[in-house]
């Protein structure tokens, strides 16, 4: 069974909307109110080593497919298999992308052999993910700033236990916080 892996910034008030920029009125918050540390991004090289695939809803999908691919830090994630959960894409241009058309597929596929599947951003995605139980690991990227208003990352629903697994904290407030889902 390949794990699903939810990796996100958040701020201390759980939204993960627009960190680097966007619609939302404070967009771009990870850069613009908190001192950059490069520490703090080292999860960031251990996921890209360790994801096998990307899974994206519609909206992340929209986002990244455009910019991501001229990226070259990104070169890894743009070869790998991405997955995007949508009722509406039709033939993604991105390549090495296919779509799933339910929740029920994205069980399917966690079925399937290989490794870690990755979710960036995709708040609505992540917290039907969550709902379905499909969610085995939470990176978070939790940012000392508080939004008010946004996307959140945790929805009102059943209650999870989490454990622990790795933890720390940088000097510009940012702390990583890893967690297994308890089944």
């Amino acid at each position: 069974m390949r794990p699903i892996v939810v990796t996100e910034f958040i701020t201390l008030d759980g939204i993960i909307d627009s960190p680097g920029g966007g619609d939302h009125p404070h967009a771009g918050w990870t850069f613009k109110d908190v001192e950059f540390d490069e520490a703090a991004y080292e999860i960031k090289g251990r996921e890209t080593e360790a994801a096998t695939a990307l899974l994206l809803g519609r909206q992340s999908y929209d986002e990244f497919a455009p910019v991501w691919p001229s990226m070259e830090e990104f070169a890894t994630y743009n070869a790998m298999p991405k997955y995007v959960v949508s009722s509406t894409l039709q033939d993604p241009e991105w390549n090495n992308t296919s779509v799933l058309r339910s929740l029920d597929e994205v069980a399917e596929l966690k079925q399937t052999d290989g490794g870690e599947i990755h979710v960036h951003a995709s708040a609505r995605l992540a917290q039907g993910l969550a709902a379905a139980g499909l969610v085995d690991r939470y990176h978070l990227l939790v940012f000392p700033v508080l939004l008010g208003s946004g996307k959140r990352l945790f929805a009102e629903g059943d209650k999870t236990r989490l454990a622990l697994v790795e933890h720390a904290a940088y000097g510009n407030g940012v702390t990583l916080q890893r967690y297994d889902v308890v089944r």
